[in-house]
């Protein structure tokens, strides 16, 4: 039985004549970190929005794989749609609602998996009332995992940058996915930072047996992080394999990596 949870195949994203993403086939396995590295330019986060929904693509497939469950075809999806399969992702540019707390952030994308609707919110029942008290205290929890809880009443915009990093996988977490894409999440981050950075994914990975395809350019993080490795170039995929074949691979070294890596 395959161990996949995503699978992507022949993924064509196509601007006009511009072939943003050309025939990339990829895949994802369960409880795995996987990542996508390559030159800006190269076609990462259309990638990426192509399969949460933000763009539908030319052609190609995108099949979502909960675990235990059939493949789901997500071309053309809406984005909530794609979340609410279990998917969930990160932003290259930070993307926090700035003019509220760092609680409330959270507790949005708990509602993205909540039973009340419209009609409830509006007559304010008692079980409306407890499922809101239950989000309150499961997006505190999330913010105690990433030890972001002592900001909790404070706006997002007064966070500093490491920790509205933090805050995009504390509100993706909090939409209980099994397949988490984080876009540059070392963005701007400091070395000491990055180190921190890596532990907090190895160890989220690991409470929410969670699957990750990341985009990255900090090579540290890929190598001490990832276990398998896609690179792509020019919209398509050059080279993919361990960390180590990807390190050493020339073709790779001489597109994006650079002699001296």
């Amino acid at each position: 039985m395959s161990n996949k949870v995503l699978e992507i195949n022949n993924l064509l994203m196509q601007f006009g004549g511009l072939k943003a993403v050309n025939d990339v086939s990829l895949d994802v396995h369960k409880s795995e970190i996987t990542a996508l590295i390559g030159p800006n330019g190269a076609g990462k986060t259309t990638f990426f929005n192509c399969l949460t929904g933000v763009y539908t693509p030319t052609s190609g497939d995108i099949n979502i794989i909960p675990p235990g469950k059939k493949p789901i075809r997500a071309n053309g999806k809406k984005p909530n749609k794609v979340t609410e399969l279990g998917l969930a992702r990160t932003f290259q540019n930070i993307r926090l609602f700035q003019e509220m707390t760092v609680l409330e952030n959270v507790m949005i994308g708990r509602h993205a998996v909540t039973k009340a609707n419209i009609f409830n919110a509006i007559i304010n029942g008692k079980s409306t009332r407890e499922e809101e008290q239950k989000i309150i205290h499961d997006s505190y929890e999330i913010l105690k995992k990433l030890d972001l809880h002592t900001f909790s009443n404070e706006f997002a915009s007064n966070l500093p940058y490491g920790a509205q990093r933090l805050l995009e996988i504390a509100r993706a977490l909090a939409t209980e996915p099994f397949l988490l894409l984080l876009d540059e999440p070392a963005a701007g981050m400091n070395p000491q930072e990055t180190i921190s950075l890596i532990g907090t994914i190895e160890k989220l990975k690991a409470e929410h047996d969670l699957s990750i395809l990341l985009i990255e350019h900090d090579m540290h993080l890929v190598m001490n992080l990832s276990d398998r490795c896609y690179v792509m170039d020019y919209g398509k995929l050059i080279a993919k394999g361990t960390p180590n074949a990807i390190a050493n691979n020339p073709v790779v070294i001489k597109a994006y990596l650079g002699e001296d890596f």
